[in-house]
């Protein structure tokens, strides 16, 4: 098991309400419970506003529960955020962007240089490509440097927060098989959040949907596909035409 959740709740300040009433509450994450069995993608979907995302963000630590308690059995994670543009240093080089992690745990440069070039040739970038700036690569390229400042120093459990809403069709694609082929080779566990039904089937055997701050179904993924219990599940699907991003 490397992640565990017990009753956890997460609520905001929406604002004050007319002629200074009491606050109004956003119930974020509202008594979620779920495990992450090791080496599992594990998907989380729901619709925008779910709390998948706050419930992400809880686990890496970046936020506190108000209550319940969240195990994570490795200091090793990472996160592969939704939009390239936004988590890349505009000012650095690919190969700067990529390395700081490794720079600071204080590693010798050579070891380095032979790690990163590693990693570039693990997420098919071109070897130039460290020499260069974000701004002269696609979205996907983008995409590519971020999973691989991600898997850089090797980490055991990765949550990948909507990571290929931003890209089209085809290059979803490319970057789902992307992230398939670097959890066999280096055995990583993701939480894999998406609202989109197609990226969650294809990339995950376990999956978890989320409305209004709660799990309201959970089971393998073939499962859910094929014989959702929750009307809401049902739904969801049934809001996809065609799911054409098929699970292989």
């Amino acid at each position: 098991m490397i992640v565990k959740c017990e009753d956890v709740k997460k609520y905001f300040s929406a604002g004050r309400g007319y002629a200074g009433q009491r606050n109004s509450v956003v119930k974020a994450v509202d008594g979620v419970s779920l495990k992450i069995e090791k080496g599992a993608a594990f998907g989380l979907v729901g619709e925008s506003g779910s709390g998948k995302t706050t419930l992400g963000r809880l686990i890496l630590g970046s936020l506190k529960p108000d209550s319940g308690r969240i195990e994570v059995n490795t200091d090793r994670l990472n996160v592969i955020f939704q939009d390239p543009h936004n988590s890349l240093d505009p000012k650095m080089k690919v190969f700067d962007i990529m390395a700081e992690g490794l720079v600071l745990t204080g590693m010798k440069r050579s070891l380095i240089k032979d790690r990163v070039g590693q990693i570039v040739e693990m997420v098919k970038l071109p070897p130039d490509s460290l020499n260069k700036y974000p701004h002269q690569f696609s979205g996907g390229q983008r995409q590519r440097i971020a999973i691989g400042r991600a898997v850089l120093t090797n980490p055991e459990f990765i949550v990948c927060d909507e990571p290929v809403s931003s890209l089209d069709i085809t290059v979803q694609l490319q970057i789902l098989e992307l992230l398939k082929d670097i959890r066999k080779k280096l055995a990583m566990t993701y939480l894999f959040i998406s609202h989109d039904l197609r990226v969650i089937r294809f990339i995950s055997d376990r999956v978890a949907v989320m409305r209004h701050g709660r799990i309201i179904e959970e089971g393998p993924a073939s499962e859910i596909y094929s014989n959702p219990k929750e009307s809401y599940t049902k739904t969801l699907l049934d809001s996809v035409p065609e799911i054409s991003i098929k699970a292989k």
